[in-house]
Order: C-alpha cells, then structure tokens, then sequence
C-alpha cells in the first residue's frame, strides 16, 4: 500500500482502498478524485509500477547468479505472436524456482528473431548469456534445429547453456504417436472416439439428455450405497476432445467414457427410438462399436498404460521439479509398463470379463482364432523415451568447464568424500527426500559455503530445466488478461498485466 502512495503521490489513494463510503462523505470533491484514479492512464502506471516491482524481487532472489531459459511462442487473440520468457534458477535459500519476467511481441517466429528477443528481454533486466547454463524448450525445428535452431544460436552465445527438451512434451509426443501409428489405438480414438464425441457434442440436446441420464443413475447409486458423496465426489463428467498439445487427455477422454459408460448406452437406445433415421443410424453404428469386445479390451488397455504415465506428466508440471528426479520417475514408469507387459495379462483380462459381464456385453469365444474384421494388422513400434546419459548428467563439470578450475576438478574426488561424511554424521540431514531439500538444508545450514564446489555442482543440475508448463501457463493466462473484448491491448500493458497475473503471490508481498 505505502508503495502505491508513494508511486503516484496521491493522498486520496488511502480513500479508494477504505471503501466508497469515504467517498460519500466527502463529496463531490473526492467523488472527482476517484474518478481521477480510476483514469486509465493511472491504472496503467499502477500496473506497471506493481510490474515493475514484482520484477525486481525475482532479479534480487536469482542475486546475479546462474539460470536457465524456458521459452514458448504462441498467438494472443489479435493473432499477434508473442514469446514468453520464464527465468528457473537456485534463490538464496537454496530453493528452485521458475518466474516469468515477460512477454514481447516477436514478428515471426524464426529462431534468429526470438533470439534478438530473449537478448533484448534480458538486457533490460541487466542479465547476460553469459549467466545462462540452461535451456528448455518444445521439439519444433526452430526451437532444436542442430544447424539454425534457437537452442544452437544460444550455444552459440553460451557454450555452457546446456539444452533439455522438455520431458513434458516428450512424454505427451510418445503418447501422440502411438495413439496414431498403433493400429487398434488408431481405431479406438479415430473410428470410435471421434463419431461419439462428434454426435454427442454436436448436440446440446443430445448432451442435455445425456446430463439428465447421469444424474439419475447417480441417484440411484447412492440410494443402494453403491458410490459415496462428499465434496469433490460424483462431478458432472464431459466430453473433451483429446489433443496432441493437451497433456493427458487422451487419458483423461477414455476414462471418462468408461465412467459413463452405461449412461452413454441408454442415451444412445432413447435416441435411437426418438430420432430421425440419420440420428438413429448413427446411434446404431456407435452402439455396436461400444458393445464389441475390441472396444472393452483395448480401451482398458489404453486406460492401464496411460494411468502409468499420467502421474509422470503430473509430476513433470511441477515448478520445482528436478531433472535428475524426473529421469528416475521415467525409468520407474518404463519399469511399469515392462512389468504390465510382461505379467499383466491375466489382471487385465479379469477387468475386461469383469465389464463385459457387468454390462452385458457379448464375450467372444477365447479359445478361437481372433480375426480383426475390416481392419489390417500393422507391426507396432516400439517407442522409447529418450534417455539420457546418467554418468555424463551426474559430472556437471563436464557441461560446464569454465565454472571449475583444473585444480578444483582435481580434488574435487576429495570434496566430495568429505562432504558424504560430513552429511551423514549430521542429524539434520537425515530424511532427506531430494536434491531440492537437501540444497536448501545446506543453505539453513550454513555448509553451502563449508562445501563450496559441492554446493555449486548441485546449484548447476537443479537449474536444469525439465518441462517448459511454467510458460505454458503464461499463454492459458494470457487469454484471461487478452480476451476478445480487450484485443487492442498494448504490448507493455499486456507484459505488465501477465506479469502481475502470473506472479501474483509476489506482488502481494509488494511494498
């Protein structure tokens, strides 16, 4: 509050924050001083003064030290492309943060004009490339080209910005691919999935019948204690197109028709018996799609195997996530989904009959020949994700050279045997969970300084990006800030409104 005084030295500013009572009994008068504070101009200096700001508490956390880049391009909703910049970096507490400090507005989107504009964002805030020791962004070729992409003019600059593609995209890219190229999945979501979502969400009626379908079996499941209730319990469920940028919602589709799976039927039935021939016809079609065995096993399946993942892109949206957690919770997902393959044969088709029985479907003869009808069969790939090499990710030293002198590499083997057996003989220490915990309990206390290099090496892996969601949110807030009914906003107003949007909790803490 003292800030706001203090930036726009008006003394009704007090007024306007204890209510418009006090306006009242001040009259016209300060009536006319309201109206002078609500002017735009002033609101804009309000925002670009809280902007301002909530800026420089984030360069005073990062203190003129090492960090990454985390970058992403997208149009706003006046189809202006714009490039966001989030900074992820080690603070003074030895804590990982990722913060957006801006967006500007980038011509086109070639990879020598966003490096211009990363420079230029950066440059106005007193930040160099040469404080850049990471950088993360999604698999188009102008972000990764070996040649001319962003990641290699970077290089470039800043042969120690080591790059990570974003493990988010990588995850969601597997899941695309084999939605796509596997053919039962292929079938699933196109010849399927797609004609349902199409009929029922082409229809606000057909989605009004279904809604009034789900609520009274929901009724009727709680009144034979069949499901619970309490808060956040039985929410109305809806049909999301799943999409290759959205992540998990391939998952999060499959698994809400299966939920719905016995309202769908009987919507589908009374549509068939009320409808005109096209409607029905299409019902028809997609009744017996759902009542086939081909349907509940592969379904289940997709459920199972994205289920596996769904916790790791959960887990990768973290800010504060780490890189060298983050690949041991990919290795635990490969391990999961090799032990499904490997012995989850009889689970799975428990829960396949299991269905099938409970919702009348037709259970094919298991000891025939099973022909797929009108469809052919293709070889599944096998899609791995990238790995990357532990001895190599474990010695930053390697990465980065000019941060470690020959004689610190050379006793470094030393440093680190005698930071093991100062750690484990401390009590405080103990319990510890991550790199993240264990960095800040160094700084509490005190031995970041003790163990000097060991605590540099930690700073220099934890600053590793590993998913770019944290600008993936500054374009979700964008179209709150940016709406249609303001798309004439200018580029500072917009940068200053998302930089108090997306970092809110600092600028509550504004004085």
């Amino acid at each position: 509050m003292c800030f706001l005084k203090h930036i726009l030295g008006l003394k009704s500013v007090a007024l306007m924050f204890n209510g418009a009572d006090a306006f009242v009994n001040e009259g016209f008068k300060s009536w006319n001083k309201l109206s002078t504070i609500r002017d735009h101009v002033v609101e804009k200096d309000i925002i670009h003064a809280c902007a301002k700001e909530t800026t420089k508490s984030i360069l005073e956390e990062l203190n003129d030290g090492f960090f990454a880049i985390l970058v992403d391009e997208s149009a706003d909703t006046s189809d202006k492309e714009q490039m966001a910049l989030c900074l992820r970096y080690v603070n003074q507490k030895g804590e990982v943060c990722e913060q957006f400090i801006g967006v500007v507005h980038a011509p086109n989107t070639t990879s020598l004009t966003l490096l211009v504009a990363i420079e230029s964002l950066l440059m106005e805030y007193s930040l160099t490339f040469s404080k850049v020791r990471g950088q993360g962004y999604y698999g188009a070729s102008n972000m990764q080209g070996a040649i001319n992409g962003l990641k290699t003019l970077v290089q470039n600059e800043c042969p120690q910005a080591y790059f990570v593609h974003c493990f988010a995209h990588q995850l969601q890219l597997t899941q695309v691919a084999i939605a796509k190229k596997n053919s039962d999945c292929g079938w699933l979501f196109i010849d399927l999935l797609a004609p349902l979502l199409n009929f029922v969400g082409g229809s606000s009626k057909i989605k009004e019948f279904l809604r009034e379908k789900q609520v009274v079996r929901v009724v009727e499941a709680l009144s034979l204690g069949e499901i619970e209730t309490g808060s956040g319990l039985n929410q109305e469920r809806g049909f999301r197109r799943p999409c290759d940028t959205r992540w998990g919602s391939h998952f999060k589709t499959i698994l809400n028709v299966l939920n719905l799976y016995p309202t769908i039927l009987e919507s589908l039935d009374a549509i068939v018996e009320v409808s005109d021939t096209i409607d029905s016809n299409k019902a028809q079609f997609i009744i017996h799609l759902l009542m086939s065995f081909d349907f509940v096993f592969v379904a289940h399946l997709i459920v199972s195997i994205f289920g596996i993942t769904n916790d790791l892109i959960v887990a990768l949206q973290k800010h504060d996530q780490d890189i060298v957690n983050a690949m041991s919770m990919v290795n635990i997902t490969k391990t999961n989904l090799q032990k499904m393959r490997d012995k989850g044969w009889d689970s799975h088709m428990d829960k396949v009959t299991s269905f099938m029985i409970k919702y009348g479907v037709e259970l094919p003869n298991m000891e025939g020949n099973y022909i797929v009808p009108g469809r052919r069969l293709y070889e599944a790939k096998a899609l791995r994700f990238a790995a990357f090499d532990k001895s190599k990710l474990l010695r930053p030293a390697t990465f980065y050279p000019k941060e470690f002198s020959s004689s610190e590499l050379l006793f470094f083997d030393h440093s680190l045997e005698n930071f093991i057996v100062s750690i484990r003989e401390d009590e405080r220490f103990w319990n510890l969970e991550s790199l993240g915990e264990l960095l800040v309990k160094l700084v509490e206390t005190g031995n970041h300084t003790t163990h000097e290099s060991v605590y540099l090496k930690l700073k220099l892996v934890l600053i590793l990006p590993v998913a770019t969601t944290s600008v993936e949110r500054v374009f979700s807030g964008m179209t709150q800030v940016k709406a249609k009914l303001q798309n004439c906003m200018g580029d500072q107003m917009l940068n200053d409104c998302l930089i108090t949007y997306q970092e809110r909790d600092l600028v509550l803490n504004v004085r």
